[in-house]
């Protein structure tokens, strides 16, 4: 049976998982159809989702299609939870965005599109709610043209629109189509215009979606099932399969859960061969036997295509992939990382270990939440993309493990950024080194989003490879808080001296501590180096930078733009029109929540706000700091005191 990897995707509350409830229940899966409103649809099972009636963990459900077994992936619509529908995007064969006809576009739905046309996902379009009172389908295909594509094709008409009986009725204008057609194909253009065969229409079209060229627009109501019935016919005719390669077994993690026994459960995308129970696997650095396999679709092997529940992956990752060859671990990221933070508390404070503990398996499922302990402050920060996603974790932690929590104010994550080389070197057992190590090390700036590289220029076999190991590690972890306490995301880091004691010991005594180097020394000696090193290089706290753009009436204009210049915002020069103006720039990723609340009263509620990190830039005014978890490298006389050498 041929697979699709089918993806929903909408703005909050245009109503995808209603019309993923309408679809299983077309299928036969379900009896019955769930209602967001009521909290019983198939898909949604957190708690939180079910009270806010929004989608926030994506959820796979199967159905056929005649001989098609379609995979549904539900995914998420708010923009805190972007990074599940990059993990769903990653999967899909194709997908359906669907547009409420009341609301219309939603600078959510931009976003969704951009990256769906980015990726080059055949995408279907279905506008939703046609029995709502207000709603508009010709406007909203108009709306489609302007802000998402201009290349889509009206797959049929809308009747009785904003009333229980509205409806959709197939029809395809044949000129329209030609011309959507025509605009995106050269050679398809110039056999139209020396008056050659096109070929069938209906094929053309479905080699333009399936390229993801053109959009066909469906309309209807997902609570009524008006319109749905030619949406599956859409799905089935236009949408690519699967590939069905046999070899070699290469599939995808694009999700992680725990079963109730606390045992990870890995869902799996295979895109290529095939995967059964007792299988051995290798994924990241690891190698295992998969214990037990549920396959969507209902078979018992997974085949290229299919999508698995794989147990018996211990330490496997969102992101790993699943092959029988050595694979290094990636992160591949279509979406920036979160740029906010804040701390996280127990209420009560004999959960704090558990706290740790249910925090650490919310990371592993998802790995852009990234969690920093300060042990000197007893405090867990979690990272977030915005203030909804405290909402989750506050939910998720409360009803899966017990854990009342609170949070504290919500801050921006700074990087630092090497403003130039710097150079330190501490010998052997010479004041003030009280370690029985020699280190040098000279750190140079490296250009953004090129890592932290580590290098010798000292001999390999200068001393034992366990102590430039260690060396490495503990620059690595070092370099997690610079001078001001932020990241340092991109440096090079040279090893220029090295040194150390031999294991030795008195006469016929036993190997003795206090006469030989440990890997303890040259880890307790390095962030005192390489801090001083940084010290000298000197570095430029960075803050992210958020590119927005706004749509607004052209009367609201002059009190935006004072609004967006208090935010430190700068905009460019504002494209004006009669009724609604656009205006684009960069403003700190900071002042984008202020902004947000503050657009509806400035715009009289019609005002529309896209942003998405950018870069980051240079600090203007007061430098931010952020408190150090560590013994603080920076004050040699308390960071001694703290690590040491003890023998």
């Amino acid at each position: 049976m041929k697979v699709l990897n089918l993806g929903i995707l909408a703005h909050v509350d245009a109503g995808k998982t209603s019309l993923t409830e309408r679809l299983l229940y077309a299928a036969g899966v379900i009896d019955e159809v769930g209602s967001v409103d009521d909290g019983n649809t198939q898909t949604d099972s957190l708690a939180l989702e079910r009270q806010r009636g929004i989608t926030i963990k994506s959820a796979v459900a199967s159905f056929a299609i005649g001989d098609l077994m379609v995979n549904l992936i539900d995914t998420p619509g708010h923009p805190d939870f972007i990074a599940e529908v990059e993990r769903a995007l990653s999967v899909l064969d194709g997908a359906v965005l669907v547009i409420s006809a009341v609301e219309g576009v939603q600078a959510q739905t931009r976003v969704i599109m951009r990256t769906l046309q980015r990726l080059r996902i055949p995408t279907l379009i279905f506008v939703n709610k046609l029995d709502r009172a207000g709603a508009q389908y010709d406007a909203v295909l108009e709306q489609i043209r302007a802000k998402l594509t201009p290349a889509i094709v009206p797959m049929g008409e809308a009747v009785l629109q904003g009333t229980p009986n509205a409806g959709f009725k197939p029809i395809v204008q044949t000129d329209t189509l030609l011309e959507v057609l025509t605009e995106q194909d050269d050679e398809l253009l110039r056999r139209y215009v020396d008056g050659e065969q096109l070929g069938r229409l209906d094929r053309l079209l479905r080699k333009q979606t399936q390229q993801a060229r053109v959009h066909p627009v469906y309309t209807g109501s997902a609570i009524t099932g008006a319109g749905t019935e030619a949406l599956t016919d859409g799905i089935r005719e236009l949408l690519p399969r699967a590939g069905t390669a046999t070899t070699p077994l290469d599939g995808q993690v694009f999700k992680v859960e725990r079963g109730r026994a606390g045992e990870k459960i890995a869902y799996v995308r295979l895109n290529t061969g095939a995967l059964h129970v007792r299988d051995k696997v290798r994924y990241g650095d690891h190698d295992a036997k998969v214990t037990a396999l549920h396959v969507f679709g209902g078979t018992t092997t997974a085949q290229a295509g299919q999508i698995a529940k794989v147990w018996g992956l211990p330490d496997v990752q969102i992101g790993d992939r699943i092959t029988d060859e050595p694979v290094p671990r990636t992160t591949t990221a279509y979406f920036a990382p979160p740029t906010l933070e804040t701390v996280v508390a127990p209420r009560k404070q004999s959960d704090k270990g558990n706290l740790r503990v249910a925090l650490t398996q919310l990371a592993e499922q998802d790995p852009l939440i990234n969690l920093r302990q300060d042990d000197l402050r007893q405090e867990t920060y979690v990272s977030l993309y915005g203030e909804v996603q405290k909402e989750v974790i506050e939910t998720t932690l409360a009803t899966e493990f017990g854990i009342e929590v609170e949070f504290r104010e919500t801050t921006t994550i700074c990087i630092e950024r090497l403003r130039g080389s710097g150079a330190a070197v501490e010998f052997n057992k010479k004041d003030p080194n009280p370690f029985l190590a020699t280190i040098g090390l000279r750190v140079d700036a490296a250009p953004p989003g090129a890592g932290v590289t580590f290098g010798l220029e000292v001999e390999l076999g200068s001393m034992p490879y366990a102590f430039i190991k260690a060396v490495e590690e503990t620059v690595r972890e070092t370099l997690q808080q610079g001078i001001h306490g932020w990241q340092i995301p991109d440096a090079t880091v040279m090893m220029t001296h090295s040194g150390y004691w031999a294991r030795q010991s008195h006469a016929h005594a036993v190997f003795d501590k206090s006469m030989s180097s440990t890997a303890g020394d040259f880890r307790n000696l390095t962030p005192l180096v390489l801090m001083t090193a940084i010290q000298r290089a000197g570095t430029t706290v960075h803050e992210p930078m958020h590119r927005f753009q706004l749509e607004i009436p052209t009367d609201t204009t002059r009190a935006v733009l004072a609004t967006l210049a208090r935010l430190r915002a700068v905009p460019q020069v504002p494209a004006l029109a009669a009724e609604t103006s656009t205006l684009e720039g960069e403003i700190p990723a900071a002042a984008v929540y202020e902004l947000d609340q503050q657009l509806p009263a400035l715009t009289r509620g019609e005002g529309v706000l896209e942003s998405a990190f950018e870069r980051y830039q240079p600090v203007t005014g007061p430098v931010p700091s952020r408190p150090r978890t560590d013994h603080d490298p920076l004050n040699r006389r308390e960071y001694l005191l703290h690590v040491q050498r003890r023998v």
